[in-house]
């Protein structure tokens, strides 16, 4: 078996794919919130100022606060 491999011509030019700004723009404000609303339920101290009542969602995230250096106990 002979394998051929084919090497760019000197003096070409490879073409990088573009992508427009609008195509990408709604994914970003899509995973940016998403980001800010994981980083809202890591960092709730379920204290007085909470949104959901009790300490489940403190528990299930309470690796991550360590982890990201939040204060918890």
């Amino acid at each position: 078996m002979s394998q051929s491999s084919t090497a760019p011509i000197s003096g070409s030019a490879v073409e990088v794919p573009s992508i427009p700004f609008r195509e990408i723009a709604p994914w970003a404000v899509f995973f940016g919130l998403l980001a800010i609303l994981a980083i809202f339920f890591i960092s709730a101290d379920q204290g007085a100022v909470s949104i959901p009542s009790g300490n489940a969602i403190h528990e299930w995230v309470h690796d991550s606060r360590h982890l990201l250096g939040y204060p918890c106990h």
